[in-house]
């Protein structure tokens, strides 16, 4: 395989997989409910994500490091709403 086929693999699975918290991200925004949300999955997943990150960035690995990046992003927002509505 290419470098590009390669890279291209990565992009897609991580962006994929980055993707699958915003239909979550957008119900909390549209109904301004996030008591099924544990605060614990999100501490878990962000802390997964801040070493995948970090180990994209020490590995020069682009796909891992953006997709990653997005990931934590979207997570920090579900984590700001999750305080932002609880009751």
């Amino acid at each position: 395989m290419t470098d590009t086929i390669i890279q291209l693999t990565g992009l897609t699975a991580g962006s994929i997989t980055a993707l699958s918290t915003l239909p979550q991200l957008l119900k909390i925004i549209k109904e301004k409910k996030v008591e099924d949300i544990s605060i614990w999955m999100l501490i878990i997943l962000i802390t997964g994500l801040g070493f995948w990150t970090l180990y994209g960035f020490l590995k020069h690995d682009i796909p891992i490091l953006i997709t990653n990046l997005f990931s934590l992003l979207v997570n920090f927002i579900l984590v700001g709403l999750r305080i932002k509505y609880k009751k």
